[in-house]
């Protein structure tokens, strides 16, 4: 009786793989957006792109810095016109996924896993993201006795921006599932391409 059961429950949750494709392709169009804005970004001011990928004060002290922000930016470019057709998916994962953990350790790292500072009592805060609430209390109490603080957050709370790895770490991995489960069926070029030629 107790096998049926599983047996039973095993057949529906296989039964769901039918539409498996789903799922890679949400991965591909949630990804789209970022690359493309963080890519046409760097694109629409390449010379102090640049310089922030060389300047060891205040940017990324990345040697070779214009072939670096070149790389980066056509990666992210290219990355999100792939994805979004579904071509080469798991090729283009390799660079994107590159990029991440080049933002990671060189943009982030300093400022701990967080992209948006929480309090002491989070277990994942540190002294910078727990000095950055104290800082948005502060920005509150002026803005409350200053301004119409009910229709600045009409629409939501305000924050303070930590920018720790939490965002690039998130995107690293849906690129690494990419890399292994490639871009999924029917609604890539990929699929259709192997379903050719690929034998």
């Amino acid at each position: 009786m107790m096998q049926d059961t599983v047996n039973k429950l095993y057949a529906m949750l296989n039964f769901t793989k039918r539409a498996d494709f789903l799922a890679p392709l949400a991965l591909r169009l949630y990804l789209v957006p970022i690359f493309w804005m963080a890519g046409t970004k760097k694109l629409a001011n390449m010379e102090s792109t640049i310089e922030w990928f060389g300047n060891s004060e205040w940017g990324l002290g990345l040697p070779f810095p214009e072939l670096m922000a070149w790389l980066a930016t056509m990666t992210e470019i290219t990355g999100a016109i792939f994805l979004l057709i579904g071509l080469a998916v798991r090729w283009i994962s390799l660079p994107l996924m590159v990029t991440m953990l080049v933002a990671m350790f060189t943009v982030h790292w300093q400022n701990g896993w967080l992209a948006i500072a929480e309090g002491s009592g989070s277990l994942f805060a540190n002294d910078r993201s727990i000095a950055a609430i104290e800082r948005l209390n502060q920005a509150k109490e002026i803005l409350q006795e200053q301004s119409n603080y009910g229709w600045i957050t009409e629409h939501g709370s305000l924050v303070m921006l930590n920018n720790g790895i939490e965002f690039s770490a998130t995107y690293f991995i849906m690129l690494l599932v990419l890399f292994f489960y490639g871009a999924g069926r029917y609604l890539s070029i990929d699929y259709w391409f192997s379903k050719r030629w690929v034998k």
